[in-house]
């Protein structure tokens, strides 16, 4: 074998690199141990003080912590008032937990079709879909990037509708120079391991609407108060009253600990991400076989994901193909998202095909490369170099 053939088929990395990690150092160890070493495991102090830090990050009143961003979600559709019969619209690109959430309650998510460019949900062809069952609004900020927040507020406004703003992918992103998490009647934050920051599973309800606040706190613990001023009666010391059906949905002062020592890198964090986005744009920016993403210019995204978009006109392979020689090449690849209507489940429901063309043209042609803060910029040239190597193999 030649010694040009042996590089074509030798990997460029020789481990494997994964599309998202989170980035665990001594200080958030020691944050859990101190709590593992303290009186509370769970329903103690530390939960409290990660969610004022990150109410005080963000930029508003409220913060409630969750098992997991879809228990947080959960919590936001109960307080919104969604119910049996109402229809709730959001987007197909994203994970199943953004519709999912709607079925909990017993509604009818109702999927519109995304913009050309930022691939997040088109406020024109919300607008299209709103009738006299629409109860709310849940936008997706998509891979970081902010949806067209404002748009979509004032036809929640004009139509009396809440916006749930999905934005799992989403802290430490702005929207006309707003923190994320403070332009919508509530906002989910994720902390799952791939995310930003992480708690290990968690996620996090943000808002301004006290009412909200105090329901959403009551929903994660069975429905249930020791607030005086709320009990229909009062026998004593010991007394609470379940008052409606909620879930056991607390984060552990465990995961708070972790929380709370991870906000402190947040920027950090996503200052690398941002960086690391700029290298990846800057190597792929003359390549006519892929698109790389585009940047709003009312947001700046905090990019929990960054995703080329293949010109298949300009391959002979197909994305199949083309994902699996990445792979190949230890890069860690993955696509975000197989549109969520695709599901078996939803074609229980009646949902089929054809119902978002621009959503599901986006399936077909793309592909998510690694991007976290602990890579390095070897890895970053790694990833650029496999995914140049995989094109000019399958360029016509």
């Amino acid at each position: 074998m030649s010694l040009d053939n042996e590089k074509e088929t030798k990997p460029v990395r020789d481990s494997y690199l994964p599309y998202g990690k989170q980035w665990i150092d001594d200080k958030d160890i020691q944050a859990v141990v101190d709590v593992l070493k303290g009186n509370y495991l769970t329903t103690g102090p530390a939960v409290n003080k990660f969610e004022e830090l990150f109410a005080s990050y963000v930029g508003v009143k409220y913060a409630v912590s969750f098992s997991n961003g879809t228990a947080a979600l959960h919590g936001a559709c109960f307080v919104a008032g969604i119910g049996a019969g109402d229809e709730v619209i959001t987007t197909p690109m994203t994970f199943a937990a953004s519709a999912n959430c709607v079925l909990y309650q017993k509604a009818i998510p109702v999927f519109a079709d995304i913009c050309e460019q930022t691939y997040n949900l088109d406020p024109v062809k919300v607008k299209e879909l709103v009738n006299e069952k629409t109860k709310a609004i849940i936008p997706v900020d998509f891979t970081g990037q902010p949806a067209k927040l404002d748009e979509i507020n004032k036809i929640a406004k004009d139509h009396n509708l809440i916006v749930i703003e999905d934005a799992a992918h989403a802290v430490g992103a702005t929207y006309k120079g707003k923190k994320v998490g403070t332009v919508s009647d509530m906002t989910m934050f994720s902390l799952h391991p791939v995310k930003h920051i992480t708690t290990g599973e968690g996620g996090m309800i943000t808002t301004n609407n006290k009412e909200y606040y105090e329901k959403l706190l009551q929903f994660r613990s069975h429905g249930i108060t020791r607030d005086e001023d709320k009990l229909l009666r009062n026998d004593g010391p010991w007394y609470y009253e379940m008052q409606f059906l909620g879930y056991n949905y607390r984060m552990t002062d465990i995961q708070a600990a972790l929380g709370f020592s991870q906000l402190e890198k947040l920027d950090k964090f996503v200052g690398l991400r941002r960086k690391y986005v700029s290298l990846y744009n800057e190597a792929f920016s003359k390549l006519e076989q892929i698109k790389t993403p585009y940047q709003a210019p009312e947001g700046n995204s905090s990019w929990h994901l960054y995703i080329i978009r293949l010109n298949l006109e300009k391959l002979i392979g197909s994305r199949k193909e083309v994902f699996e020689a990445l792979q190949n090449e230890n890069i860690g690849v993955n696509v975000h998202y197989i549109p969520v209507y695709y599901q078996p489940y939803y074609h229980q429901l009646g949902y089929e095909k054809g119902l978002c063309p621009k959503a599901e043209e986006l399936y077909e042609e793309i592909i998510s490369l690694p991007l976290f803060p602990k890579m390095s910029e070897e890895d970053v040239n790694d990833v650029i170099e496999a995914v140049k190597k995989v094109l000019s193999l399958y360029s016509k």
